[in-house]
């Protein structure tokens, strides 16, 4: 019995070992919302807040810090090390799958808004305090929204698109009328604002990947380079995951002391709430694993199970963008996805693919419609499911990132903007879920493609099998019949052209 105690203990102590960084990271989430409502009561100022963020703040900074040269260096070697034709293969079927889970998403939430339908009877949103009056600039004409998709996928100067985005404004000028009225005319700008490009970056990072493979032997020491980069910046990771616990646990208890009246929130936006996460839920839970299984024939649950530290990183940090390093690290490690997919997919899905995105801009799109009592035509609700999807990829993979392409959609279809307040007013709410279904569904599209790669091996690996057999079959010299003389000639040739030393090794 003793010795039975003994090797559990043992055994116990292995498993911690193996997933010190799940259980630590898994913790740090729910020591998060213990010291949150703990220090709820204290009635902290805004300054007191800002120090009890800054561990998590910390946490962000050095995630955010690594972003850019892991984004760059692992699309340059994933694309580098993949020959052309795969590399267009693999491309064309990530890029259906991201269109596709993106299109059911939207389609997913939009049902979903008319099934709960969130924004009936929501009475008490004019009550004061809630929302956020102002916050949201608005007015930006839909075709400017996706020529700034375009014009970032193509940055002028590649230093700049590391810290700033091209957007456009608008310069209202005073014109003259001949009859004497006076009339103003909107005139867009281009302007440079904050904030990583990170569509030009992983464009440029992609068509240099595959310039370098172009150049052969010449192009071979700067793929290394970018290799030894991509590594050094994973070692990287990996010592900054040890500090994720603490960072999440600071993130999380800060947010639920910065909360100022959830009870007025809940039940007046609560309906809306709770379709989002349903939405979400459905989609991350359901739909997605149910791809994955349709592709793979494997469990999908296992293999999200190795994915815990970036699922409660994302959780935590609302930030695709910043989960990327621990979701790289993890899929490798726990999940053995081939290095090449994953370094070349996922820095891809992370600015591409927002499931939980589209899901969260439709349902506020379907909400703020039923809130000023609008009957949604087929038509525009086909403009919100396309909109929705194409505006989820320029999305920007930071929290409440997708709040300004709700305004977008919202102008498509002609509401009024200024019911976005409400939105914001719960984003930090929503945004959690909305982070956890993209950085997912990025994964399982790993995953799917890692599956499709080896697939594609092994039926290689058969063919050239099936035809080695074949040529030593019918290899025949001249005056012999038989393929066993045949083989046993080739192996007596083949040992009295080695070297003399192999040759007496061999008699």
């Amino acid at each position: 019995a003793e010795r039975g105690g003994a090797g559990r203990l043992r055994g116990c102590r292995g498993f911690l070992r193996r997933n010190a960084l799940v259980v630590l990271t898994v913790s740090g989430v729910v020591a998060g919302v213990a010291l949150g409502a703990a220090v709820r009561g204290a009635a902290l100022g805004p300054a007191q807040v800002a120090y009890l963020a800054f561990p998590g703040e910390l946490l962000l900074r050095m995630l955010r810090m690594v972003i850019l040269p892991l984004v760059v260096c692992s699309l340059v070697s994933g694309a580098a090390s993949l020959d052309t034709r795969s590399l267009g293969r693999l491309g064309g079927i990530a890029l259906a799958y991201f269109l596709g889970t993106t299109l059911l998403a939207s389609g997913l939430a939009v049902a979903l808004g008319f099934i709960v339908r969130p924004g009936a009877g929501a009475s008490a949103l004019n009550a004061p305090g809630l929302g956020l009056p102002g916050a949201v600039p608005t007015g930006k004409e839909t075709v400017d929204s996706f020529l700034d998709l375009v014009r970032n996928l193509f940055p002028a100067n590649l230093v700049a698109a590391a810290f700033r985005t091209y957007a456009t404004e608008y310069k209202m000028l005073l014109r003259n009328t001949t009859s004497g009225n006076v009339t103003w005319e909107k005139i867009p700008v281009g302007t440079e604002i904050e904030g990583m490009n990170i569509l030009g970056l992983v464009l440029f990072a992609l068509i240099l990947g595959v310039a370098l493979k172009k150049l052969g032997q010449e192009g071979e020491d700067l793929i290394r380079f970018f290799n030894s980069f991509n590594e050094a910046t994973m070692v990287l990771v990996s010592w900054i995951m040890w500090y994720v616990p603490i960072g999440i646990m600071f993130l999380v208890g800060s947010k639920i002391v910065e909360m100022e009246d959830i009870v007025l929130l809940v039940t007046s936006l609560g309906k809306y709430i709770f379709a989002s996460i349903l939405g979400h839920f459905i989609h991350g839970g359901i739909i997605l694993p149910l791809i994955y299984f349709a592709s793979t024939r494997q469990n999908p649950y296992r293999f999200l199970l190795g994915l815990i530290t970036p699922l409660a990183t994302a959780f935590a940090t609302c930030s695709s963008s910043a989960t990327l390093p621990s979701m790289i690290k993890c899929i490798e490690e726990n999940n053995g996805v081939d290095k090449r997919i994953s370094r070349f997919i996922l820095p891809i899905g992370a600015t591409v693919n927002m499931d939980g995105a589209a899901i969260f801009q439709c349902m506020a799109a379907v909400f703020i419609a039923q809130l000023n009592n609008v009957d949604l035509n087929p038509g525009q609700i086909f403009t919100i499911l396309v909109t929705a999807t194409a505006s989820s990829v320029g999305a920007a993979g930071v929290p409440a990132g997708g709040v300004l392409t709700i305004a977008i959609i919202l102008e498509a279809i002609g509401l009024p903007t200024n019911d976005l307040s409400l939105i914001l007013a719960v984003d930090w709410i929503v945004d959690r879920t909305t982070t956890v279904v993209n950085v997912e569904g990025d994964a399982l599209g790993a995953g799917i493609l890692n599956y499709l790669n080896e697939k594609e091996k092994k039926d290689k690996e058969q063919e050239l099998k099936e035809v080695n057999v074949e040529a030593v079959a019918n290899s025949k010299s001249e005056g012999e019949t038989s393929p066993l003389v045949t083989h046993k000639n080739q192996v007596s040739n083949a040992t009295s052209t080695a070297d003399p030393e192999s040759k007496e090794s061999v008699l």
